[in-house]
């Protein structure tokens, strides 16, 4: 079988392998069927991911079939399956607290160990979930994804009527905006590029700012009466982004933090205390799977079509390189098995 490696920055390469045999730890194997390519699996290429070792198969957006089965479990052969990329230690503060996706012994499937961008894999069935066979796989390639955007607003427990600042119209933006939609709130979402706001505003956006040619605090000042939004949720995940979530939101209101950058931010105590915000970070999710594919398999996301993209495995290196020259094309590239 075919798998993809990093093997160092900016060095990818194709390696021929058995396929793998499923055993009493990773019980089940599966066939791979759609990868979806997400930024962090292009930060591990290009050397920019501090938590990942290499070398390393990427790949944690993943959906295939059951093939082959050890001892008794639950799933079937043919059964379409996605994958939940997280594996825990469940004794550490965090587990105890419910809280497996920060686990201090946390294992992340393309990230720690090898992920998806392979033909076969055996993984524990603990990591995988069933979904309906009639859903399109480049469907259920998106539900990782969306589970991100599910994790976001529940960091952010947003409540009827708030209103949200998504910044960051990318495909985590998008994931966010579509969950957040699922409460009765205002969205207004920023990015600088008016081919993603277009499509935002498509996908349930309320209000959206490019900021190219504005200024955020201003315009947010205008659409709240300068009461700021009560939840700002940062998907770009710079240090500028950082700084702007808490000048913008308003007092009791919540920040939320995706991002990875080692740079710090200058951030003034004096927002924080005098409007008692609270900084939340937001990292993978937690137990958010199943209710992401009930919600899939009742329709509400039936108009996100979110890939623009597919690409064969035999051009995924071409893939990697196109999403880099050519973002503003992209919302999500998937490699098809």
């Amino acid at each position: 079988m075919k798998k993809v490696k990093v093997l160092s920055k900016n060095n990818m390469v194709f390696e021929e392998t058995e396929i793998p045999k499923p055993n009493e730890t990773r019980n089940i194997l599966v066939k791979t069927k759609r990868v979806g390519i997400c930024g962090s699996d292009r930060h591990i290429l290009h050397g920019q991911n501090p938590l990942a070792t290499l070398p390393r198969v990427v790949g944690h957006e993943v959906v295939g079939v059951v093939e082959e089965i050890y001892g008794e479990s639950t799933l079937k052969v043919g059964q379409h399956v996605v994958i939940e990329p997280i594996s825990s230690c469940g004794k550490c503060y965090a587990c105890k607290q419910n809280r497996p996706n920060v686990c201090k012994e946390l294992v992340v499937f393309g990230v720690h160990e090898d992920g998806g961008l392979q033909e076969y894999f055996t993984i524990n069935e603990k990591q995988l979930h069933p979904v309906n066979n009639d859903i399109p796989f480049e469907k259920s390639v998106l539900i990782e994804p969306l589970t991100i955007g599910a994790q976001a607003t529940y960091r952010a427990n947003i409540q009827v009527g708030d209103t949200i600042l998504i910044q960051g119209a990318g495909p985590i933006g998008l994931c966010i905006l579509k969950h957040a939609k699922l409460t009765e709130c205002t969205v207004i979402i920023s990015d600088l590029d008016q081919t993603r706001l277009d499509y935002a505003k498509q996908q349930g956006a309320d209000i959206t700012i490019n900021i190219k040619n504005s200024d955020l605090i201003s315009e947010i000042n205008k659409i709240t009466n300068d009461e700021g939004v009560n939840v700002s949720i940062d998907a770009v995940c710079t240090p500028k982004t950082f700084e702007l979530g808490t000048q913008v939101t308003s007092p009791a209101g919540r920040v939320v933090v995706l991002g990875f950058a080692e740079q710090p931010a200058q951030i003034s105590q004096l927002p924080i205390t005098k409007n008692e915000l609270t900084i939340l970070g937001s990292r993978l999710q937690t137990h958010q799977f199943k209710g992401v594919i009930k919600h899939l398999e009742n329709g509400a996301f039936d108009n996100f079509d979110l890939v623009t993209q597919q690409f064969e495995l035999n051009d995924v290196i071409d893939a990697f390189k196109f999403i880099d020259e050519n973002p503003t094309e992209v919302r999500k590239a998937i490699i098809k098995f």
